[in-house]
């Protein structure tokens, strides 16, 4: 009888051990799922605000457009530069879409420039609304862009971590990219008088 309860107590405490693993690993992926989905979701944060700033994009050209006409070069570069942003939308990867939107925020940097040759322009209060406008909608961006990297690095450091990295590699769980600025970017600024 004393064998009995032996192998009756062990046995339950391998079952109460398999269970604790299994229970581990399902919080551990529910987790990972978690996270993944905020990565998502704080995309999807992106994709609005640059959703708004194309749709403020034209206006503003065709505003500078009525003052500075003979500046076709800087006004096609945004042109330019808002349909492949528009378009690296569709393609997958954080790295080409992040190329393309820096693109076009150079684009624009050299639009404001610009304008600060025509005060008449900068007067004008349609290029003044819009100029607030896509001020704050890159500011939106900017905050947009870090909420993404920040749920990035979670996520990353969930997959990456011990144990759960082998939940991670099981589910099919892969780091993802950050959203990084160009190397021109990443420079001081230089101001010129």
């Amino acid at each position: 009888m004393g064998r009995t309860v032996m192998v009756s107590v062990v046995g339950g405490l391998v079952c109460l051990l398999a269970v604790l693993v299994i229970g581990a690993a399902v919080l551990a992926y529910n987790r990972l799922v978690r996270q993944r989905n905020q990565v998502q979701a704080s995309w999807a944060q992106i994709d609005v605000q640059l959703k708004r700033r194309y749709d403020l994009i034209p206006n503003l050209v065709e505003t500078v457009r009525g003052y500075a006409a003979h500046e076709r070069a800087t006004l096609d570069a945004v042109a330019t530069a808002r349909s492949g942003a528009i378009a690296a939308a569709g393609v997958p990867g954080v790295a080409d879409r992040a190329d393309a939107e820096n693109t076009l925020t150079q684009a624009l940097g050299r639009l404001f420039a610009l304008a600060e040759a025509y005060p008449d322009l900068k007067a004008n209060q349609n290029f003044a609304a819009l100029q607030g406008e896509l001020a704050r909608t890159e500011d939106k961006i900017a905050y947009a862009r870090q909420f993404y990297n920040s749920a990035v690095q979670t996520f990353n450091t969930s997959v990456q971590s011990i144990p759960t990295n082998l939940i991670a590699g099981i589910g099919g769980f892969r780091p993802m990219d950050f959203f990084q600025a160009l190397e021109g970017e990443r420079a001081a600024v230089q101001v010129r008088y």
